[in-house]
């Protein structure tokens, strides 16, 4: 390692050019063109299944891109590194949880909905349940999805600000607003088409981001041995205790059960998969998400290992350069990539992604829910379509500004916030 280069040697943390700035302000003007295409394209068809439901003849393509994106946020981006970083290498197994949940979500829990032709998850309550099992469902969902926005949309800007002096409350209003923007616009299909393109950038920026940090760390080879060395490495934990933190047992099967119910019953994944014309191409989403989703957690997990062999011997804790584990993965790519302009907005482009897609995914379920299940359901039930389609629209908006509030309360949360996130430290 050349001397005086690096945060732990200089004691100086690198911060964002007006390069890296306008890298990320390009990102957020990709995805609001794709918003305002969609909308000026599909502007004489206003009606509520163009905009909910993206028409229902979706290539099953971007609708995988975009599964993957929506729940692939910048939490797990930031969380996962820092997992391998603090941990063992026990977490690439949830990895086989995954082929599980892929198979239960295509061929047990989408087929159901497919069939009944279903706008929102919910309604399947009230065939089977009643009316009332299924508002409760509906309204928790929507207080669920409400907070989690918030924190998605909070923690990686937060992490970034700690770290790299980028702007906390600009980044934070600057992606809430672009969100809230093509979702209102674009509906449906401006949502999986700019999930496709976030996609695109998340890969871009793990690829990046493990590529310099192996060649800075000495290679994944010498990074791997150094966590061997300290007993990091670890594969064969079969322990059946509950409380242990992680083993086969607990990432394999509570791994499965805990995103089957994500990727099987969420009202966001339903609905997108839902957007396809046909079952058989819902299903070819669904699994041909699993191997993405397999390629961005061992894409994390290979960076953690990096990043842990880079700071072996330097703990960036012991030298007051981070307070959390969610700072870790902002540091390390300031070190590797902070004197190369450009790569650190590559990467917070890549990070904001995530969120992007996560935000823009749950604005848009909750139109949906709030539509069927309460307006629908409730008040107005011979809505017409247009005015359904602008109801759909002012409540994407509404549900757009209560999450940017709810993200100043997150802030007041101190270190109630690690509960809700996927920390590790």
């Amino acid at each position: 390692m050349e001397s005086d280069k690096y945060s732990f040697q200089t004691g100086v943390k690198n911060t964002f050019t007006t390069v890296d700035y306008v890298l990320f302000g390009f990102i957020l003007s990709v995805s609001a063109s794709i918003g305002l295409f969609y909308a000026i394209k599909d502007r004489n068809r206003q009606n509520t299944r163009e905009f909910l439901m993206a028409g229902g003849d979706m290539n099953p393509l971007p609708v995988s891109l975009s599964l993957l994106a929506s729940f692939m946020s910048a939490i797990t981006l930031l969380g996962v590194p820092a997992e391998m970083y603090n941990y063992t290498t026990m977490y690439w197994w949830i990895g086989l949880g995954y082929l599980f949940v892929a198979f239960g979500a295509a061929h047990v829990f989408i087929p159901i909905f497919y069939r009944l032709r279903v706008t929102s998850a919910y309604e399947y309550l009230e065939f089977r349940f009643s009316k009332g099992v299924r508002t409760a469902g509906s309204l928790t969902f929507s207080v669920q999805m409400l907070l989690y926005m918030a924190l998605v949309l909070y923690a990686p800007s937060l992490a970034l600000n700690a770290v790299t002096g980028f702007t906390l409350w600009g980044s934070v209003i600057a992606v809430g607003a672009v969100c809230t923007l093509y979702t209102c616009l674009g509906g449906m299909k401006a949502v999986l088409w700019t999930d496709t393109f976030q996609v695109i950038m998340m890969f871009a920026g793990l690829i990046a981001i493990l590529i310099k940090g192996s060649i800075e760390s000495g290679g994944v080879g010498l990074a791997w041995q150094r966590a061997a060395d300290s007993g990091r490495v670890v594969f064969d934990d079969f322990d059946p205790n509950p409380a242990k933190r992680h083993s086969v047992w607990s990432l394999v099967i509570g791994g499965t059960f805990t995103w089957v119910a994500i990727y099987g019953v969420n009202q966001a994944m339903v609905q997108r998969c839902c957007t396809c014309s046909s079952l058989k191409k819902a299903q070819l989403a669904i699994w041909v998400n699993f191997p993405g989703l397999c390629l961005i957690l061992y894409l994390c997990c290979l960076i953690g290992m990096v990043m842990y062999g880079f700071y072996s011997r330097c703990d960036p804790f012991k030298f007051g350069l981070v307070q959390s584990s969610d700072q870790l993965l902002p540091l390390f790519v300031m070190d590797v990539l902070g004197t190369a302009q450009g790569f650190p907005g590559l990467f917070v482009a890549s990070l904001f992604s995530g969120a992007l897609s996560t935000i823009s995914s749950g604005l848009n379920s909750l139109s949906a829910v709030v539509l069927q299940d309460i307006i629908k359901s409730y008040f107005l039930p011979n809505l017409s379509e247009q005015r359904a389609t602008l109801v759909s629209k002012i409540l994407a908006l509404v549900f757009g500004v209560i999450c940017l509030g709810l993200t100043y309360v997150a802030s007041l949360l101190g270190g109630v916030l690690q509960v809700f996130i996927f920390k590790v430290s």
